[in-house]
């Protein structure tokens, strides 16, 4: 399995690197069954994350062609107060430090990594994965609707409100489209996918290595469905029914 990291100005660093630790370690314990790089969708270039201006180098263009994996990290930014509000609008401008986290990923958009992603997801031989907010690139792309994925719990009405169904869990598997959570969780995404794509043996041989242990189940679309949970949903998702009803 080959693995591209997609780098883009103002990406959070661990997301990135978290992931490409394990992916890393985990093509030394099988002997180069993987391989990992970093890539973004202008090619070779310095990319500034958003924390502290740390820079991370792409060495090569996003080859959404190419069998294996593509991850998209989520960005590093402001957070805000509460009713705080972005002094721009989401992906206008040009990228400086300590903007919001919107407007980073909104940013995005106006870049040739929409219409990459979206050929990554047409090809059958691709698998994509997004840390954290990488969900939201996408799915603000519009890449996701009606597909099963998660984000940072912060995020996740926001998902909700692009048509996806947001589930709340550290990693959702949704078939060709694997989604972690918040930052730390690109640890737990990446030794899945190792689990997944190189075998069980494989992926526990980096969790000693790296002495952590995965959290959380891993979420699919399958099986018995808890009747006490039924009823719930992301908030967003209820406030869309209960307009669909009053207009009924």
């Amino acid at each position: 399995m080959h693995a591209q990291i997609v780098l883009f100005d103002g990406f959070d660093p661990l997301d990135v690197i978290a992931p490409y630790e394990v992916l890393y370690a985990g093509g030394t314990a099988s002997g180069g069954a993987v391989t990992v790089e970093l890539v973004s969708a202008e090619g070779v270039r310095e990319v500034v994350s958003g924390t502290g201006g740390l820079a991370l180098r792409a060495t090569a263009a996003l080859d959404p062609g190419r069998a294996g994996l593509i991850l998209v990290p989520g960005a590093s930014g402001r957070v805000g107060e509460p009713g705080e509000v972005p002094d721009q609008e989401v992906g206008a401008g040009e990228w400086r430090q300590d903007e919001f986290i919107p407007v980073l990923l909104g940013r995005t958009l106006t870049t040739d990594l929409p219409a990459l992603m979206k050929a990554a997801l047409d090809n059958p031989e691709v698998t994509v994965a997004a840390v954290c907010g990488g969900s939201l690139v996408l799915a603000m792309a519009g890449l996701l609707e009606g597909r099963h994925a998660t984000t940072h719990h912060l995020g996740l009405d926001m998902l909700d409100a692009t048509g996806v169904h947001a589930v709340h869990a550290r990693v959702v598997d949704d078939g060709d489209l694997v989604t972690g959570a918040g930052v730390t969780s690109g640890l737990d995404l990446g030794l899945y996918l190792l689990e997944r794509e190189a075998g069980p043996q494989i992926a526990h041989a980096v969790e000693e290595l790296f002495a952590h242990e995965r959290r959380g189940t891993v979420w699919r679309h399958e099986g018995l469905v808890p009747a006490a949970l039924q009823s719930e949903a992301p908030r967003g998702r209820r406030q869309k029914e209960d307009v669909m009803r009053e207009k009924l």
